[in-house]
């Protein structure tokens, strides 16, 4: 069994953060004596900071018990920092990658990983996402876009150039949408975060970009949200409006079936479809471990997913 969606912080992560509090407005607060600290960074995201999150050997333990073989492990979203100066960003995603390749190279059978770049900087994350592969990283976790920035604007064209250069696995992952009519009952995670993984990926497809630069691998979270279910919707906009396939060289079907998608759904009906929609070459285990909202243990499905996304 595989895992490709699963997060953790290192210890010199958890280190930096304690350093440089003050420049990413973190703290650490008690909400419940039966619970860890949550971690609040630059005002914005909460979370519980399990054990599992900062403690390798349990993280390792807690994946064999579950019988993961191999993971692909990511930074977690909460530390993007792409609100930060670019300097401050830079600083942890350079001690983030390095942690993260020297974990993984001490067990290559066990663990993959991604880097976290300074997407602000298309150029600099550019460098940073070939510096990070250097260090044996297959690709990067970037957020499906914040702040209004869709990923297909040109000013990030340096950062996928040299992803497609470099054939790097891109996780898409979103941060919580803040549409306000999702402020109340968790919303903003429950259908805010599928939703913002739809608008990047139909973002993406409608674009051409995904013609631009095809050595991409591009991973979405989720389930790829709610796009492989409005499939048919897209396939007849494009059929009837020339705003729709006007920079497209094949139909939105075939650019659905370029993606890979995760299997963080909760339910094996929608697994199925997925895989009847894109194939079983295209979805891959995935859990969102050890967050609270994470479908754990893995998924069996997707073997063969992984296998090609993997693939050098």
């Amino acid at each position: 069994m595989y895992d490709v969606h699963t997060h953790v912080i290192p210890p010199d992560v958890i280190q930096w953060l304690k350093s440089h509090a003050h420049d990413v407005n973190a703290a650490w607060i008690k909400r419940d004596p039966a619970k860890a600290d949550f971690l609040r960074v630059n005002g914005t995201w909460e979370f519980e900071l399990k054990e599992a999150f900062i403690n390798p050997a349990l993280y390792l333990e807690e994946q064999e018990q579950a019988g993961v073989t191999h993971s692909l492990v990511s930074p977690i979203p909460q530390l993007f920092l792409y609100d930060c100066p670019a300097a401050v960003t830079a600083e942890l995603a350079s001690v983030y990658n390095r942690s993260l390749a020297a974990w993984a190279g001490a067990h290559q059978q066990r663990l993959s990983a991604l880097a976290t770049v300074t997407l602000q900087e298309p150029a600099r994350a550019a460098n940073e996402l070939r510096d990070a592969m250097g260090l044996g990283l297959k690709g990067a976790i970037i957020a499906t876009s914040w702040s209004g920035n869709l990923l297909s604007h040109e000013k990030f064209a340096p950062f996928w150039e040299e992803a497609d250069h470099q054939k790097a696995i891109l996780f898409l992952h979103p941060l919580l949408s803040v549409d306000a009519r999702l402020g109340q009952r968790m919303m903003a995670n429950l259908i805010g975060v599928p939703w913002e993984t739809t608008v990047c990926a139909v973002d993406l497809m409608l674009s051409g970009l995904m013609d631009k630069y095809p050595n991409v691998k591009i991973l979405l979270a989720h389930g790829g949200g709610y796009l492989p279910y409005q499939i048919g919707r897209l396939e007849t906009g494009y059929a009837k409006w020339k705003a729709v396939n006007a920079h497209l060289q094949a139909s939105p079907h075939d650019y659905l079936k370029r993606f890979w998608y995760d299997t963080v759904l909760w339910n094996p009906a929608g697994i199925r479809c997925l895989i009847d929609l894109v194939g079983g070459d295209r979805v891959v285990p995935g859990s969102d471990y050890p967050f609270d909202l994470c479908a754990w243990p893995p998924d069996s499905s997707g073997a063969t997913g992984f296998q090609t996304l993997m693939a050098e």
